[in-house]
């Protein structure tokens, strides 16, 4: 690909070598009668400066045109994503202020739940301590019942025997007739 292009350049600059080589001066003058030709060069490059200006001001105009609305439509899209995420950022901070204070009064509210539980746990635990003491006393007391009973019986079973109670009919009728009544 190079020795392309250079082979381009040897052949653009042979001929301008050779041309620049001469005294093409003398010849010219010769020629045309004139020794310079600076007004008619000049003449012609405002011709064709002229001409490229015609040809390739507007759309030169409009391609720059183009490329600024381009850019000012991109830096336009670029403010307003930065101001969305400046929203958003400012959304952000206040649902996180909005959960710090959620979750002090959700831990408020878990004391106070506590509180209310431990509460309640204490007063049933009261009560059923007051129940275990109501049915403890009353196990003592039939405890105490039995105990006297057996102590009784043990002491009457010891000391009385039957033979040590008389009974006869009228008696046994009697007691009979008293516990069926």
């Amino acid at each position: 690909m190079k020795s392309r292009y250079v082979a381009i350049a040897i052949i653009l600059a042979v001929p301008a070598l050779l041309v620049a080589s001469g005294g093409g001066n003398e010849q010219y003058e010769a020629l045309t009668g004139r020794s310079n030709d600076y007004f008619q060069r000049i003449f012609n490059f405002v011709i064709f400066a002229g001409i490229l200006y015609y040809l390739l001001a507007n759309p030169i105009k409009e391609f720059f045109k183009g490329r600024q609305e381009g850019i000012s439509n991109q830096l336009k899209e670029i403010e307003a994503k930065l101001q969305a995420s400046r929203d958003m950022q400012k959304e952000a901070e206040v649902r996180v202020e909005e959960s710090k204070v959620k979750a002090v009064e959700i831990v408020d509210t878990a004391h106070k739940e506590a509180e209310i539980l431990a509460a309640k746990i204490a007063e049933k635990n009261s009560s059923e301590i007051v129940i275990l003491e109501k049915t403890f006393q009353e196990k003592i007391t039939l405890e105490e019942r039995k105990v006297v009973r057996e102590t009784v019986d043990a002491i009457l079973g010891e000391n009385i025997s039957s033979d040590d109670i008389h009974l006869d009919e009228k008696k046994v009728i009697n007691l009979i007739d008293k516990k069926v009544a």
